[in-house]
């Protein structure tokens, strides 16, 4: 097992060796370096489609995953499936443990989630901390959508980062795009995108947690109460 502060000095390494690289050269080195240890953690939201293509662009056998909570949109499935049959590439997919969510839901109700704070962050805790945690497990880096620009929490993401939670490297390419950008690369290389966010999403969750938002919100405004980001949510 590698000791915490060997991977801690790995990512002060890694950042000042790429400090002035491009996405692209960073992305290679680590695809190479950690071949079939590194994945992109995608909800199929729009930064991570973008990422998705960006990645089977440099090398077409990426790694995806997701979390199936058990409670996405129809607009998910649909274009994780349109996303499979474009790249060519299998997505993934971690469920939660049936047993947990079993009694979980027969305790506590379908809809636990809207009567407490508490009660959301014990659904999202079964539904996909869980999941996560266990699928990470398998990964020395995983790769997320995240962006500064989408919250005041993620203004000093970096690119290349280490995560003290599940003890591994994390890469986000995306950390200094703007959303015009994430479209305008999305546009121009003809990638699936969700059409929820056609109808005001921001960024894509679980179907009773997520909503649009209305024209000058904050675009964490659709997500009230998450307490898991996977990807760009």
């Amino acid at each position: 097992m590698t000791d915490s502060n060997d991977i801690q000095q790995k990512v002060l390494s890694y950042k000042k060796q790429f400090e002035n690289s491009d996405i692209e050269t960073i992305l290679l080195f680590f695809l190479n370096q950690y071949r079939g240890k590194i994945a992109l953690a995608s909800s199929f939201g729009a930064e991570d489609q973008a990422l998705t293509h960006l990645l089977w662009s440099l090398d077409h056998s990426i790694r995806v995953f997701t979390l199936d909570t058990g409670r996405l949109n129809q607009e998910t499935y649909d274009v994780m499936q349109e996303t499979r049959i474009k790249y060519n590439i299998p997505i993934e997919i971690t469920f939660p443990d049936s047993q947990a969510v079993t009694e979980m839901v027969n305790k506590y109700g379908p809809n636990l989630f809207y009567e407490s704070v508490e009660k959301r962050k014990m659904c999202c805790g079964v539904r996909k901390v869980q999941p996560l945690r266990k699928k990470l497990a398998e990964l020395d880096v995983w790769i997320t959508g995240l962006r500064r620009e989408q919250s005041v929490t993620r203004s000093d993401i970096a690119v290349i980062e280490y995560d003290e939670t599940h003890d591994m490297i994390k890469l986000n390419p995306l950390a200094e795009w703007t959303n015009d950008q994430v479209w305008a690369y999305i546009s121009a290389n003809e990638v699936p995108y969700n059409k929820l966010h056609d109808l005001g999403y921001p960024s894509i969750g679980c179907a009773c947690c997520t909503r649009a938002v209305l024209s000058g919100q904050d675009i964490r405004a659709g997500y009230p109460g998450r307490q898991v980001v996977v990807g760009g949510t």
